[in-house]
Order: C-alpha cells, then sequence, then structure tokens
C-alpha cells in the first residue's frame, strides 16, 4: 500500500496485490510531498481498504469487462471539509473512490467505512456516473429548444440550459443511490463485513427525506434496500 500525501492535504491509496507498505523506490518525490504508510492512516479505514479493493475489483470485472476496473481510493485531509465521500474518475480514466478525513473519522466501525467503500464503488460499475452526465445533457438540450421556441434572448437559453442541465442530472439519482446501496450491500458482504451494521450510519445523519429534485432518498428506503439485498 503506497500513500502518497501532497502539500495540499491529499493522499492516495494504490493497493497492488502483493501491498506492500513502504513507497516503491522510483516513486518522483518533489519538496512539499510526504510519503506516509498505513500506520499513519485509522487502522478500520485501512482494514477497509485491504479487505474491499480485491472485492470491487473482481466485481467490475465479472460485471462490466469494458470498464476501467483499476480503483484508486484517496482520502482528503482537510480538517475543515464536510464529511462526505464520492465517485469519479482521475486523469487517466481510472475509478476514484474520494473519501474525506472528517467522514472516516465520523465513522464508528470498518463496517460503515467498508459499505462506503462498496456503495461507491458500485456506482462506477453500474456506470452511474456516464447516466447522469447523458441525463444532465438531455436535460439542457430540451430546456434549451423550450427557451428558444418561446423567443427568449440568448442569456435566458443559456440559463434554461443550466437549469435542465441540473434536472436532467438529477432525474434518476436516488434510483441510482438505492442500485449502489444493493450492490455495495452485497460487495461489503463479500469483503467480509457487515452491511447491515455498516448501513447504520444511516441512522446518525440527517434524513434528506423525499425531497423535490432531492439527490438522495430517505435513510429508512436505504436501509431497507441494504437489508433485502442481503437477504434480512
Amino acid at each position: 500500500m503506497r500513500v502518497i500525501i501532497s502539500g495540499l492535504l491529499f493522499f492516495s491509496i494504490a493497493c497492488s496485490p502483493q501491498m506492500t507498505l513502504a513507497p516503491q523506490p522510483n516513486l518522483t518525490q518533489s519538496s512539499n510531498m510526504q510519503v506516509l504508510v498505513a500506520k499513519d492512516l485509522p487502522k478500520r479505514f485501512v482494514m477497509a481498504v485491504r479487505s474491499m479493493r480485491p472485492v470491487l475489483v473482481e466485481t467490475c470485472l465479472k460485471l462490466r469487462e469494458d470498464r476501467n476496473c483499476d480503483f484508486v481510493i484517496s482520502v482528503n485531509l482537510d480538517p475543515m471539509s464536510p464529511p462526505n465521500a464520492f465517485q469519479t474518475v482521475d486523469e487517466q480514466g481510472r475509478p476514484l473512490l474520494l473519501f474525506y478525513i472528517t467522514l472516516i473519522d465520523d465513522m464508528k466501525n470498518a463496517d460503515e467505512i467498508a459499505f462506503v467503500i462498496g456503495h461507491e464503488g458500485a456506482h462506477h460499475i453500474l456506470g452511474h456516473l456516464e447516466h447522469q452526465k447523458k441525463s444532465a445533457a438531455g436535460g439542457a438540450t430540451l430546456f434549451e429548444v423550450l427557451a428558444a421556441a418561446l423567443g427568449g434572448s440568448a442569456q435566458s437559453v443559456g440559463a434554461a440550459s443550466d437549469i435542465g442541465a441540473a434536472v436532467g442530472a438529477r432525474n434518476y439519482s436516488k434510483n441510482y443511490e438505492l442500485e449502489a446501496d444493493r450492490l455495495g450491500a452485497q460487495m461489503t458482504l463479500s469483503g467480509g463485513f457487515d452491511p447491515v451494521i455498516g448501513a447504520a450510519y444511516f441512522t446518525r445523519i440527517p434524513d434528506p427525506g423525499n425531497k423535490f429534485l432531492g439527490t438522495h432518498p430517505p435513510n429508512r428506503d436505504r436501509i431497507f434496500a441494504v437489508r433485502t439485498a442481503v437477504g434480512r
């Protein structure tokens, strides 16, 4: 496991099959870069990463041969950041799961961390980021056409495009979250953790309810999806 921390308080964990703790000897380092090892990270986080990343890779390769399955799990160490985690891709096109240290500190055990790893990894495996981009583009185009047909100015058409993109991006977001909860729960179980204990984190955070155009479903729906996915 190699951990690199830059001057921006950002480090990455890249786990090879051997999972060595020392940095590679040919690692290029600048004056504002430090190298940490796993002992400098919360043990529950390291344990979850060690067990879950191979499960993500195996599941991704099995279900989606067309996707890049070289998962990188990273952490933003800014102590002022809101507790959060999300999935994106890095410059090389690899799936990137970004955790904020404040979220890790807020989690009580490795089961909760493993579940979040599984959930964010599931977003990539299920192609949710790409689907969301397509929905956003479609919404932007639709609103542009409507605004232009109503005789709107270039400025109003541009504003309509932005609104349409936002509406389109959120169109299926709640379904995506529940899909990621279900697959994430199954991968969490395969990684040797308890996804029901992991989903208990939902009982300690504000409930988004069922807001119009909200991005996340009610917490009770998410807990039910997890329990159903693993046959509880």
